[in-house]
């Protein structure tokens, strides 16, 4: 142990304990998406990016450790006024990122809090061009306004703002209750407008279903019309050839002599039925000359009957 000791304090050791602590102190590794600005004897001297890199000892030294990601900070609330002055309280939350390390670091002492307080001006700024009704319709239009003016102040501090998002716009009590009255009078409004609709669209329905009704039934009336119509015409051309057919076949019989006398036979039956008809419903019966019997009608009519084949034949 005590070789050991005097092995340390002698001057080799003191050496080799110099040469590893200047070498711990010169040598850096710089995370991933973070840079060191270093000064040299208190002036800006470099800055060493990600991975393996030296220094100095005793003459370099960080001056500033800069994250290169994404940071997000949230705006605190504040008060603004809009175009119809109306007070209003907004808070919102800010995304950017340091492109430039050197200008972060020398450009403003604190860029976190410059670039809070630039968000809070430029909230202000622009509510005041806005009236109340369009600061929430057009919140979309409001964020990117707010980022486009934030960008062009902090240009020189080496922050690019990414986007702004507005979290929440509380108006006064007054003028809560009342948005919310005219919130319910709109919907209050609405429902009627489209129950009048719905009682319109009925009733429209409900004469179009009639009036379809109507067509229908008139247009069955007219079918129905017409198929009575062409049956019972069809039934007259049915009895009509039908009686045709009697009678030409009665005309064909009648020609031969079996014919005549069934023909004479006929008529002389009808004749007797005739004259007991009368004499039963009256008790006055004329009779014609010469006619006192049933074979002297039968005689007349058979003339008659020769005398219409006789015109025929002379045809």
């Amino acid at each position: 142990m005590e070789s050991l000791l005097n092995m340390v304090i002698s001057p080799a050791g003191v050496i080799l304990l110099l040469v590893v602590v200047t070498l711990k102190t010169g040598i850096k590794f710089v995370p991933q998406n973070r840079a060191y600005v270093v000064e040299r004897f208190g002036k800006y001297h470099g800055t060493k990016e990600a991975g393996l890199n030296f220094i100095v000892p005793f003459i370099d030294r960080i001056a500033a450790d800069r994250s290169l990601k994404e940071q997000a900070i949230e705006v605190p609330k504040q008060g603004g006024i809009t175009r119809d002055n109306i007070s209003l309280s907004v808070d919102g939350v800010l995304y950017f990122r340091v492109l430039d390390p050197y200008k972060a670091t020398y450009g403003v002492d604190n860029y976190i809090f410059a670039v809070i307080q630039l968000a809070q001006t430029t909230m202000r700024s622009e509510l005041g061009k806005l009236e109340l009704d369009k600061t929430f319709e057009e919140r979309e239009l409001l964020n990117n306004k707010i980022v486009a003016s934030i960008n062009e102040a902090s240009a020189a501090w080496g922050i690019q703002v990414m986007r702004y998002e507005i979290k929440d716009i509380v108006p006064p009590a007054s003028i809560m209750d009342a948005m919310e009255a005219q919130m319910k009078a709109e919907r209050v409004k609405r429902a009627k407008i489209l129950e009048s609709e719905g009682g319109r669209q009925a009733a429209i329905n409900a004469a179009e279903g009639q009036k379809a009704s109507v067509v229908l039934a008139a247009e069955g009336q007219k079918e129905q019309a017409v198929l009575k119509a062409e049956g019972e015409a069809q039934a007259i051309l049915a009895v009509a050839a039908a009686q045709a057919a009697a009678l030409r076949q009665i005309g064909e019989a009648a020609n031969s002599d079996a014919g005549q006398k069934a023909v004479q036979l006929d008529l002389a039956t009808k004749a007797i039925a005739a004259r007991h008809a009368i004499a039963k419903d009256s008790t006055i019966v004329l009779l014609p000359d010469g006619a006192t019997e049933a074979s002297a009608v039968v005689a007349q009519a058979m003339t008659i009957i020769n005398q219409l084949n006789k015109g025929n034949g002379n045809k």
